[in-house]
């Protein structure tokens, strides 16, 4: 007769499972939580409007640089063989980056009228702190480091609702107004002076694997303004400089130059089962 009451349940088999694979992140620390630190260290480092306030001051910024150094060693380390190298190769970008963070802010605050200062820009807009983090997180994407900067993306998406894949190309006095919703994919190419609305989405046609390397999401030129809702989608689709995409449309070709693209109340009735389908 088998002794039931010493063979293990169900319940202590699934804890000692947890236990495993505890260990195996007890060193680094579980990296989720190091990139919201990071991130809050990184917007810290940059704009004093986010220091903690046990480094306020000129001393705290050596301590918040010191401290962003070592939350992205421990983040990389087990991910790249030349942490150093990498590194150093960030750090040296980031007077570039802030550069381009001035004339973001810049760009939002010129083209808002309830915009009362860079100040309220850059402590309180959410359009600015998702383009800090993108921007922080495209360098790392550029360096190749593997997902600790889709983990910066997504720590942003979960604080303004603004989603924008590290990977997209983003030129300079980028500006979203509002942002709750705004989708910007993977291989998006967006142009200089660019100005985004609520809900805007840079999509793809279909979603597949083999699309993996592909360009797949659309391009937008110099100058151009996405109203709120507009969806733009494909990788071959271009955007011309100076266009004005209104509130609603639904776009999958590409359009000229300084072109108006507008939402129309018309009705038209496709055919049946003709196999049009669009994933964003």
């Amino acid at each position: 007769m088998t002794d039931r009451s010493s063979a293990p349940s169900r319940w202590s088999t699934f804890l000692e499972v947890l236990r495993t694979e505890r260990r195996a992140h007890d060193a680094p620390r579980p990296l989720r939580a190091l990139t919201e630190e990071f991130a809050g260290g990184m917007l810290a480092l940059l704009f004093p409007q986010f220091a903690h306030p046990s480094r306020i001051g000129v001393a705290g910024v050596d301590d918040e640089a010191a401290h962003v150094e070592v939350l992205l060693r421990a983040a990389i380390a087990p991910m790249l063989p030349d942490v150093e190298r990498t590194v150093t190769r960030f750090l040296d970008r980031l007077p570039d980056v802030r550069a381009s963070l001035q004339l973001d802010a810049e760009a939002i605050l010129s083209g808002d009228p309830a915009a009362a200062s860079l100040e309220e820009v850059i402590i309180a807009y959410p359009g600015f702190l998702a383009t800090a983090v993108h921007r922080v997180a495209h360098e790392l994407y550029r360096l190749d480091v593997p997902l600790f900067p889709r983990l910066l993306s997504e720590w942003s998406h979960r604080e303004t609702g603004i989603d924008i894949h590290p990977g997209a190309v983003v030129g300079a006095s980028f500006a979203i107004d509002h942002g709750t919703g705004v989708v910007i994919g993977e291989t998006s190419i967006i142009g200089d002076r660019v100005r985004l609305y609520q809900g805007v989405t840079l999509g793809a046609h279909a979603v597949s694997k083999k699309l993996a390397h592909q360009k797949r999401h659309p391009t937008l030129g110099n100058d151009v303004v996405v109203y709120a809702n507009a969806t733009i989608l494909g990788g071959s689709t271009v955007v011309g400089d100076g266009s004005i995409i209104g509130g609603n449309v639904w776009l999958t070709a590409s359009v000229p130059p300084r072109s108006v693209v507008q939402f129309s109340s018309r009705v038209e009735q496709r055919p049946m089962d003709d196999g049009l389908e669009f994933h964003i």
